[in-house]
């Protein structure tokens, strides 16, 4: 037990030699799109000792700088922004043929579909615009990678970058890139999978075999992500070659978390994950459900088309809690998530991972 506390301990030292941040606690809030992460939720991760992430991905730069500035009034400690990469757009005959697919679907919610979806890049250089003009301690990335030059402009103004990676070639290219610590995502995480290609197959290789194969090919600091839900999933990720590790789905019943009161008890209700293209056109692991069901066999790569063709139907699912119907991200260890302040659950995961 001795060796093993050591061992995590020098873990721990190592992830702020890496200048990951100056983190007491090795654990990352992850950054949870679509309202799931708030400023609060920030700050409550901070004060257990780790790192908070905002999710600037589906908000307006000024929306994104709107949060930041709630994040400084209730936290001294660095904290993270976490930006999703644009990509090019997709195929508008497929996205036109799904939209037919779905009509039963938008009648029987009373919605319209979207006939029309123009170009979105998120705001992405709005984004950087703002990031470089006020910088803030760290950005991460998913879906895919900065320019070099992007990457530079912002590690000039003192920003730390992670990339999300879900293979060694991804991994590559980051550290080619110039990021700064690598967020290794394996195929039990929640939420979208952060492939850098909308077309790319997610991976299945577990992420206690994905982390040493991604330290193979990098010297960077890893961050590991993916269905750790309890002390010792942490400390196998751990050992397995993480520097820090990343929790979003363990955070998602917390107190300070953004997720709907539906979604919170599906978590504890509906006994399965999948991944998933029917609500967004990336793959995504969400809690199973008819929806998943009945549409995620005939979802085309195409996002954010797909995100965009079906926001009036999820939209509708969340005013009633119809849990069938909703997007309800979760990871493989949704079941473990549990109730009560953040700072608390950070607390008592961490001190499970080291034995005490």
């Amino acid at each position: 037990m001795a060796a093993r506390l050591s061992e995590l301990n020098e873990l721990a030292e190592l992830a702020e030699l890496a200048e990951l941040t100056e983190l007491a606690v090795p654990v990352i809030g992850a950054p949870m799109a679509g309202g799931a992460s708030t400023p609060e939720l920030v700050a409550a991760v901070n004060r257990a000792g780790g790192l908070g992430f905002l999710a600037a991905g589906y908000r307006s730069a000024a929306a994104m700088g709107e949060q930041i500035a709630a994040v400084r009034k209730s936290t001294g400690r660095p904290y993270g922004v976490n930006l999703f990469v644009p990509a090019p757009p997709a195929d508008p005959a497929a996205v036109a043929v799904y939209r037919d697919r779905l009509r039963p679907e938008a009648e029987r919610w009373a919605v319209e579909l979207p006939e029309e979806i123009g170009p979105d890049r998120d705001d992405w250089e709005a984004k950087l615009a703002a990031l470089l003009a006020d910088p803030v301690p760290v950005v991460s990335y998913t879906f895919g990678l900065p320019t070099a030059e992007e990457a530079a402009a912002l590690r000039a103004v003192g920003t730390r970058q992670v990339a999300t990676v879900t293979t060694p070639a991804e991994a590559r290219a980051a550290q080619e890139t110039g990021m700064d610590a690598l967020c290794v995502q394996g195929p039990e995480a929640g939420g979208h999978r952060g492939t850098h290609r909308v077309t790319d197959p997610p991976g299945e290789l577990p992420l206690l075999e994905l982390l040493p194969a991604v330290r193979a090919v990098t010297v960077l600091p890893l961050i590991a992500a993916g269905g750790l839900g309890d002390g010792p999933a942490i400390a196998a990720a751990l050992r397995a070659g993480a520097a820090a590790v990343q929790l979003g789905t363990a955070l998602l019943r917390a107190d300070e978390s953004g997720a709907s009161a539906a979604h919170r008890a599906a978590l504890t209700e509906l006994p399965e994950t999948v991944v998933t293209r029917a609500f967004t056109g990336r793959p995504a692991r969400g809690l199973r459900n008819a929806f998943i069901d009945r549409y995620g066999p005939y979802a085309p790569p195409a996002y954010p088309e797909v995100h965009h063709l079906t926001a009036p139907l999820r939209a509708a699912a969340t005013r009633r809690a119809d849990t069938d119907a909703m997007h309800l991200w979760a990871g493989t260890a949704h079941r473990l998530a549990r109730t009560g302040p953040a700072e608390a659950i950070v607390t008592d995961l961490w001190r499970s991972a080291r034995g005490v």
